[in-house]
């Protein structure tokens, strides 16, 4: 018999990948997930910001981040600004870097919506890559006489299936996300 369960936790994967993406997209608030993708030069390797400090919303337009060291707070400051998606401006006090957020302009707001609607498409991709596979996996086991024309038939249905319904999920999280973005 065939198990379609790796599958869909593939599936599910997917999904959780594509939500994590979708957090790094800014809206007009602050939001520490905001500076996931930045790496820090520090100690002589390049390291997730997050693991060299603490970053927290302070207010609605404020991230706040505390370096554990405070030797590496220039180190931050430049990684900040050197990722221009961002366009965010750091200042610091010598203990703790405050970054505000800056209000979203129209046509960055389209720009971001754009930007999600590539990630939407990224996620699209990897979940026809494991339909691929499944079905690749289905029919190799035909070959070897282990299921029967009928069952491959079934499987690529029930695949179908559950492709509409988790392409269905990222459209409602990708609708979620647009709204969010353009909500002014």
């Amino acid at each position: 018999m065939f198990d379609t369960k790796p599958y869909e936790n593939k599936f599910s994967a997917v999904i959780d990948h594509f939500t994590e993406e979708l957090k790094k997209v800014r809206t007009g608030r602050a939001h520490p997930g905001q500076l996931d993708g930045i790496k820090v030069e520090v100690y002589g390797t390049s390291m997730p910001l997050n693991q060299v400090a603490n970053i927290v919303a302070a207010e609605a337009q404020m991230l706040q981040i505390t370096p554990f060291d405070a030797g590496n707070i220039q180190a931050i400051c430049a990684s900040i600004r050197a990722d221009q998606n961002l366009g965010f401006n750091p200042s610091d006090d010598g203990r703790v870097i405050r970054v505000p957020v800056p209000a979203l302009t129209e046509d960055r707001r389209k720009l971001l919506v754009k930007l999600a609607s590539e990630k939407v498409e990224d996620a699209r991709i990897a979940l026809r890559s494991i339909r691929q596979d499944a079905l690749k996996d289905a029919k190799h086991k035909k070959d070897n006489k282990e299921l029967s024309e009928d069952d491959v038939r079934r499987i690529e249905k029930g695949i179908d299936g559950t492709m509409v319904s988790f392409n269905s999920k990222i459209d409602e999280i990708f609708r979620a996300k647009e709204k969010d973005i353009l909500t002014v």
